[in-house]
C-alpha cells in the first residue's frame, strides 16, 4: 500500500512543516505545490526537517479562479508520472491536519481499496447550487492579469449570451468538493479526461471556482461512480457562511474529535495552536 499526499500550498512554511511532520510514514510519499505567485524559497528549508518532494510544474493560483483546479490536476499527473504506483492520491490543503496516525490511515485505506472519496451536495435546492449556474453561464476572468479586467467581464456578460456547459449534462459539486482522496486508476481517468476533451478544458478557462466541481462531476459521471462515497473524510465546518470555510480553534474541539474524520480544515498557527497541540496528543 502507497498512498500519495497532494499538499496544495499558499502560505505558512511553519505551519506546512507541522503537517509534513505528522504525515511522515514509510508508506507515504508527500509532494507539496507551492502557489506560483509565492517565493518558493520560504519552504525550502522544510527540506532539512521532513521529507517531501516539490511539485515542479507550479501554477500561479487566484482564488476562484480555474487556475486553482489546474494546480491541482497538474500536479496529479506530475505524481502518476513519477514512476511509483501508488493505491491512493489524496489531496490536502496546507492548512488542514490530520486526526488519525499514519498508521490508521493506512488501516483505513487497506479496508477501502478499490473506493474514491468526494464529497458533493446532492440537494438542488441548496444555497450551493442556486448559486452554481452562475459560475459557469457567465464568464469569469479571475484569472486573467491586465487592468480593466472585471469590466470587461461586464461587458461581456450583458451582451453575450449564457454559456451552455459541455460535455456533461447533470453537475456534481459543493463547498467540501475541493478535497479529495481516489484510487490512483480515478486519478488518471479524472486527468485524461481533461486532456482527451480540449473544448471542456478550453471552456473551463473562464469559468468560477472550478475546484468545487468539476472532479465530483468527472468522477460522478463515469465508471467510478459505483466505487464513489459522498464523504471526502474531512470535518470542515461551514457555519459561518462566508467565502472561506471556519478558522478551527480550541473551542471547537469536541466537534472535531466527534466527527471521526481522518482531517479536519482549516487551521491557521497565527490564530490558534493549542488545537494542533491538543490533537497532537489524541494521536500519538
Amino acid at each position: 500500500m502507497r498512498v500519495a499526499h497532494l499538499i496544495i500550498v499558499h502560505k505558512g512554511p511553519t505551519q506546512v512543516l507541522r503537517l509534513l511532520q505528522r504525515l511522515q510514514h514509510p508508506s507515504f510519499d508527500l509532494f507539496v505545490h507551492v502557489d506560483g505567485k509565492v517565493a518558493i524559497e520560504h519552504f525550502k528549508s522544510l527540506k532539512n526537517e521532513a521529507d517531501f518532494m516539490f511539485i515542479k510544474n507550479r501554477v500561479a493560483c487566484h482564488w476562484g479562479g480555474n487556475s486553482v483546479l489546474t494546480s491541482i490536476l497538474n500536479s496529479v499527473q506530475e505524481i502518476l508520472n513519477s514512476g511509483e504506483k501508488y493505491d491512493f492520491v489524496n489531496v490536502i490543503s496546507g492548512q488542514d491536519y490530520p486526526l488519525m496516525s499514519p498508521e490508521k490511515m493506512l488501516a483505513f485505506f487497506n479496508a477501502n481499496r478499490k473506493t474514491n472519496f468526494i464529497s458533493f451536495d446532492d440537494s438542488p435546492h441548496s444555497e450551493w447550487w442556486k448559486l452554481a449556474r452562475d459560475r459557469y453561464e457567465k464568464y469569469h476572468f479571475t484569472d486573467l492579469n491586465f487592468k480593466g479586467k472585471y469590466m470587461l467581464q461586464k461587458i461581456a456578460n450583458t451582451i453575450l449570451p449564457k454559456r451552455k456547459f459541455p460535455h456533461y449534462t447533470t453537475l456534481y459539486g459543493g463547498t467540501k468538493s475541493s478535497w479529495w482522496t481516489v484510487t490512483s486508476d480515478c486519478a488518471s481517468y479524472i486527468v485524461n479526461t481533461l486532456e482527451e476533451n480540449p473544448r471542456l478544458k478550453r471552456f473551463l478557462k473562464y469559468v468560477w471556482c472550478t475546484d468545487e466541481f468539476v472532479v465530483a462531476t468527472i468522477i460522478m459521471n463515469s465508471h467510478f461512480k459505483d466505487r464513489t462515497v459522498n464523504d471526502n473524510l474531512r470535518y470542515i465546518d461551514w457555519s459561518e457562511q462566508n467565502p472561506s470555510p471556519k478558522t478551527l480553534t480550541i473551542n471547537d474541539l469536541n466537534k472535531i474529535s466527534a466527527s471521526r474524520m481522518m482531517f479536519a480544515r482549516k487551521f491557521d498557527v497565527e490564530v490558534d495552536t493549542s488545537v494542533l497541540d491538543i490533537l497532537d496528543q489524541n494521536l500519538y
